[in-house]
């Protein structure tokens, strides 16, 4: 390459490097994060559309809700009831009270500030979504639950979504091997796929307002997070600097 082409090239290399760098408060979480928000509202903007113009997905739903009613017992009601209570708002608040007074104690106030701006901003995020959309929750001839707010997105697979994805993020961030942090990420994994999961069982959503649900947690997750933890890197850098 010869020396004025090198130059050329020299500027978007050192940022591209930049931002791919583990170091820094611009670096690699903060691409990380934004290609985590970019991907999972745009998978939330396409399901929302589909969900409301889409006559196969609207066949998809009740496919599914019909599937569940038609194979549901009563030893399968009670583990789906039990599930379901992890998605809770009295569950998920309680524990994150409880992981919030343990944050406190250790002196970890961003992790603190992230999960308290994720769970509480996604709760009322949720809240304004449910009543942009309007979406009637399934209507079955017995069903388990009876429930008359608007279904889309499912509050328990969304709080499920950002409070397990948080506390992984938290629990993850404190060790060093990658194969416990894949154990804890998978393990989050499973618990938002469970509460979903009995979320359709029970009659309680479409399968729509669920995975519709896990979108927009991931996108509020990451955006949360990514910009507490690009705010901590910064205060840092600021504080070194000033030293």
């Amino acid at each position: 390459m010869t020396e004025p082409a090198r130059r050329r090239f020299d500027r978007p290399l050192r940022f591209l490097q930049a931002r791919l760098s583990p170091e820094g408060y611009l670096g690699l979480h903060l691409t990380i994060g934004l290609l985590v928000i970019i991907a999972a509202g745009w998978w939330f903007a396409d399901i929302a559309e589909d969900m409301s113009r889409s006559a196969a997905t609207r066949g998809l739903d009740d496919n599914i809700t019909f599937w569940f009613a038609a194979h549901a017992t009563p030893t399968l009601t009670r583990i789906s009831r039990a599930i379901t209570f992890f998605g809770s708002v009295l569950f998920l608040s309680s524990v994150s009270l409880l992981v919030g007074a343990v944050l406190v104690i250790r002196g970890s106030f961003y992790r603190l500030i992230a999960l308290a701006s994720a769970v509480g901003g996604g709760a009322l995020l949720n809240l304004a979504l449910k009543h942009l959309f309007h979406r009637q929750r399934p209507v079955l001839e017995n069903p388990l639950v009876t429930l008359s707010s608007y279904g889309f997105p499912s509050g328990h697979t969304m709080g499920a979504t950002i409070f397990y994805g948080v506390l992984a993020l938290i629990v993850a961030h404190s060790i060093r091997s990658w194969p416990r942090r894949v154990l804890i990420g998978g393990g989050a994994a499973l618990a938002i796929a469970l509460v979903g999961a009995s979320r359709i069982y029970l009659g309680a959503h479409y399968f729509t307002d669920v995975i519709g649900a896990i979108a927009v947690g991931l996108a509020w997750l990451a955006f949360c997070w990514t910009g507490v933890e690009t705010l901590r890197r910064w205060r840092g850098r600021s504080a070194n600097n000033s030293n």
